[in-house]
């Protein structure tokens, strides 16, 4: 019988997953802080799709030990071949008969990771701010393979099962089946325990993750909990305990019932220098979030939307990464809406035209990765990250909203995560999707029937520009342009009912004025508005920015306090660039006093931005 063999639609693996599908992978792993990796083995159950066509199983891997590997309980010839950036190099373990189609084999094999692993940061207990130290992952977008072998391409979802080992706390993307004590264990002074979790709805290998560190945990609503350090525990608790369950109601009525069983989210340590990941059971959340004021929670609406697009649907490979953050945009902004209001969808929007405008700045309006559907072929799907496949993708799939009724599309949005839940899928697989659900349709087929669905793909550069309601951001504009031309005596109202976005707007409006305010009217916007004493960093950092633009020394100290609480890059850079110009002998002490408290990516910047070098981390 002549198999018929499939090309792979993801370039970025080196894996043969046209030939064999990872249905099961179960991990049984030790955490070891003291040498700062991960040793263990893993086993993979992999299914034949082809008759016997293949006679090797390639894997994905990347600066990894493998020591060991044993294919249905035998040892087979295996190597790893040599590394192709960006790569890694692919393990090839060899099926002398090939393997019938529908049967499946089992692969085991011994792993430990090694200082270059791309995927896991380590953090000492400086950087946490306690008397332990931490450790999470980061796989998307090819890291994973820099943990264990797999096929690391998000066209293979399969189920987990995680058995963890360590002295510290775990959390895993799975749900937790039990802890078990352990005694002593090598590189602990304490006694060590095994966390076991399972994840039964097939996931893509970019979702796999592991936090181990001194984590509480602390509900935050009927099927969710916030996990964090104890001292952080009930301001977190209360920063999310009000809004996270209306949210996973909200987006249910948008979609359909929730499927992960509980949504969580782990606040990680203050010196994370990154935003939030989308881990399935448990979001990671960038710290900044929890601003004592409730306004940054808008953060978990879009993570949440990620239950559906990404992690329950998602892309087959980087090249159509819209549709995972484009849907996921697109979902945030309607919960957004049900919650908010409507004009909160445009506002957001609004704002993420700008970051599109930028992204598109950045890279050249002609540039491959400011297409929709990108060509990723030998390339790093990392360099092309970007607001684009999020504003892109939003912006699309809402003139696809527009063309054929907000009411009709609203019928769309849960068949079409119902037929492709726990699948993968690319643009064009989304497009026949499409068509053929309004195909009964006359008036709404011959609206669709207009898109330019080549240009949309493929064109590079800006789509064109919607119609926003612009009502909630004209205030801002109009609030800036008073202090501008120095008309105005500020009183607390005029910020009255505002959310922290429009104190955003409204800030970087400030920010980007060609003369800086002067130091006295700096002064009184921080004590007549608030923003001096704003917990909420998104504010606070854009004040402090225009206050240090204005030299306005009664910010000085306060910007070196924040810089030794904070660790996102976002933040400590620019901060340190104006607190540099405004008082340098300043800016080099607060560096050095806080350097080992930031993560090493963001020391190596700060540094370079400070002293004009580069040092390795």
């Amino acid at each position: 019988m002549t198999s018929i063999v499939n090309p792979p639609r993801d370039p970025n693996t080196l894996s043969n997953y046209n030939h064999f599908l990872t249905t099961h992978t179960a991990v049984n792993f030790n955490i070891n802080f003291e040498k700062k990796s991960i040793t263990g083995n893993v086993a993979l159950t992999l299914k034949s799709i082809t008759e016997a066509a293949a006679k090797e199983i390639l894997l994905d891997t990347s600066f990894l030990n493998v020591t060991d590997v044993v294919l249905d309980g035998k040892p087979p010839r295996w190597e790893l071949l040599p590394r192709s950036e960006p790569y890694g190099s692919a393990l090839k373990i060899i099926v002398e008969d090939g393997v019938p189609n529908g049967k499946s084999v089992q692969l085991e094999m011994q792993i430990e990771t090694t200082e270059h692993c791309t995927a896991i940061q380590w953090l000492t207990p400086a950087q946490t701010r306690s008397e332990h130290p931490y450790m999470f992952t980061q796989c998307q977008a090819i890291h994973t393979r820099s943990v264990f072998p797999c096929q690391d391409t998000p066209d293979v979802k399969g189920t987990v099962e995680f058995n963890i080992k360590s002295p510290l706390p775990v959390i895993a993307s799975g749900l937790s089946t039990g802890v078990k004590d352990f005694g002593q264990s090598e590189g602990s002074a304490t006694a060590t325990k095994l966390y076991m979790f399972e994840q039964k709805i097939p996931i893509p290998s970019y979702l796999f993750a592991l936090a181990s560190g001194d984590i509480a945990k602390a509900p935050i609503g009927p099927r969710s909990v916030v996990a964090t350090g104890p001292k952080e525990l009930k301001a977190a608790q209360w920063e999310l305990n009000q809004s996270t369950e209306t949210y996973i109601e909200t987006v249910e009525k948008i979609v359909f019932p929730y499927q992960w069983t509980e949504y969580n989210v782990l606040v990680l340590p203050p010196s994370f220098p990154y935003g939030g990941m989308e881990n399935p059971v448990y979001t990671y959340a960038t710290p900044t979030m929890i601003s004592g004021d409730r306004e940054n929670v808008d953060v978990i609406a879009h993570e949440l939307s990620h239950s559906y697009s990404g992690n329950l649907v998602s892309n087959a490979s980087w090249e159509h990464f819209w549709l995972n953050e484009g849907w996921t945009t697109y979902l945030e902004r309607r919960l957004q809406a049900a919650v908010h209001g409507e004009p909160h969808r445009d506002f957001s929007a609004i704002i993420g035209w700008k970051s599109l405008q930028d992204s598109v700045k950045q890279f050249g309006k002609s540039h491959e990765f400011t297409k929709m559907v990108i060509d990723l072929k030998g390339k790093d799907p990392d360099d092309a990250f970007s607001s684009i496949p999020y504003e892109k993708g939003y912006t699309f799939l809402s003139y696809l909203e527009n063309q054929v009724t907000k009411a009709k599309f609203d019928k769309y949005i849960p068949h079409y995560f119902t037929t492709f839940a726990r699948l993968s899928l690319d643009s064009y697989d989304f497009k026949a999707n499409l068509l053929s659900f309004f195909a009964s349709d006359a008036t709404a087929a011959q609206a669709l029937s207009d898109v330019d669905w080549d240009s949309w793909f493929y064109n590079p550069g800006l789509p064109p520009k919607p119609d926003f309601d612009t009502s909630l951001v004209d205030v801002c504009y109009d609030l800036a342009s008073k202090w501008k031309t120095g008309k105005i005596e500020p009183r607390q109202e005029d910020i009255k009912g505002w959310s922290a976005n429009q104190v955003v707007v409204f800030l970087d409006t400030i920010q980007a004025f060609t003369k800086p305010l002067d130091k006295r009217a700096s002064q009184t916007m921080g004590s007549t508005y608030g923003f001096a004493k704003s917990q909420n960093v998104e504010v606070v950092s854009r004040y402090y920015q225009a206050a240090l633009k204005a030299e306005d020394e009664t910010v000085y100290k306060l910007t070196s306090e924040l810089l030794g609480n904070v660790g996102r890059m976002k933040f400590v850079r620019p901060l340190y660039r104006l607190l540099n110009e405004a008082d340098r002998a300043l800016a080099v002490e607060t560096f050095e006093r806080n350097k080992d408290f930031y993560h090493p990516i963001c020391r190596n910047l700060v540094e370079k931005d400070l002293f004009g070098k580069e040092t390795k981390a």
